[in-house]
């Protein structure tokens, strides 16, 4: 039976003084989170090129300019490695998020700048849907294991579910479409497509990739979205 990955800390805490306020952090400290970040990085690219099953702990120690024996330190296995680097992706779409502009005061305007911030942070990351795609071929069972991974999602449905509950109050939006199927429907709509552009162009037909055929598809996903939440007078 397969042992559950062990995790250490994402980073060393800030250590604090008497007083009990925070010092900065010492060089060893630093050191620590340059390797660990770096290893990252590397595993990021490996695995979104060669797989879960393909990448390899000398390759990605070797990309790091690193060692082995410092992955298994700070991550336990290739597995732990592997979780690590899914909830980077996460993390890093969240913190992109978080700087997001938005009025929920203007919920039509709101609800599109969140269709259009999570179609162009795919379109413009395109190891995070390799990695996503990696990851369900083997059913999710890397990132089940992780400790943070329902938290990642919260923070995009919570934006969502308030944006919905101001155009409820305005008598703009439906009070019947849960915040998670709104979330559902921008991911699957977007992801999908971009994830398939390439058979699908070939299926098709027409080259899916173009910049017309891409802002297209985007006013295609935000039209379909504000329809479904619309008010029905």
């Amino acid at each position: 039976m397969p042992t559950k990955p062990t995790r250490r800390p994402a980073a060393t805490p800030a250590r604090r003084t008497a007083a009990g306020t925070q010092r900065p952090p010492g060089v060893r400290e630093l050191s620590a989170r340059a390797t660990r970040d770096s290893i990252l990085k590397a595993a990021t690219k490996v695995f979104a090129k060669q797989g879960y099953d393909g990448g390899k702990i000398d390759q990605i120690s070797k990309a790091a300019k690193s060692y082995d024996r410092m992955i298994y330190y700070y991550f336990g296995n290739k597995e732990g490695l592997f979780v690590a680097v899914l909830e980077e992706c996460y993390r890093r779409f969240n913190d992109a998020e978080a700087e997001l502009s938005i009025d929920v005061e203007q919920p039509e305007q709101a609800l599109t700048a969140v269709i259009r911030f999570m179609w162009t942070y795919y379109l413009k990351n395109p190891d995070f849907i390799t990695l996503l795609n990696t990851e369900n071929l083997h059913r999710g069972k890397h990132i089940g294991k992780s400790l943070r991974a329902r938290e990642y999602s919260s923070p995009a449905v919570d934006v969502i579910g308030r944006i919905l509950h101001s155009g409820v109050a305005r008598r703009l939006f439906r009070d019947d479409v849960p915040a998670r199927d709104v979330y559902l429907m921008i991911a699957g709509l977007s992801y999908f497509y971009l994830s398939n552009r390439f058979t699908l162009s070939a299926f098709l037909g027409e080259q899916l990739e173009t910049p017309g055929a891409l802002v297209h598809w985007e006013q295609f996903v935000i039209d379909a979205v504000l329809r479904t939440v619309r008010h029905r007078s």
